[in-house]
């Protein structure tokens, strides 16, 4: 009996939970190039970073901008995307943890990698 309510609390569990807030994390990580090879920096989400290279973004339910610091530089539309494991709740039934990774932002992800044109 203490069995089978243990596997009905993790069966709940599981159900309920945001599989997009549990297996991802806050931020995104994406590949970011120049178009001529040179280094440069961009600003997205209030912090200047270094390209080409890894850049974080922070998940939100929003479109970015990588704003280029170098006037030879254009900025790049980030579009925001559903994150994958944000489906397995909707296959599995989980309408609560659906809601889970829309509440916590963790459902958006962005580009796997941009190239900032530069001239």
């Amino acid at each position: 009996m203490k069995a089978k309510l243990i596997g009905l609390a993790l069966a709940t569990a599981a159900l309920t939970s945001g599989c997009a807030t549990i297996l991802t994390e806050d931020n995104y990580k994406m590949n970011v190039t120049t178009s001529n090879g040179q280094q440069t920096t961009v600003a997205v989400d209030g912090q200047n970073q270094t390209v080409p290279g890894v850049v974080t973004v922070k998940k939100e339910n929003k479109d970015k901008v990588l704003v280029a610091q170098d006037a030879n530089c254009s900025d790049v539309a980030l579009n925001k995307e559903v994150e994958g494991a944000f489906f397995i709740n909707l296959l599995s039934g989980g309408v609560f943890g659906s809601s889970t990774d829309y509440g916590t932002d963790k459902m958006w992800r962005y580009q796997e990698s941009v190239t900032v044109p530069c001239s």
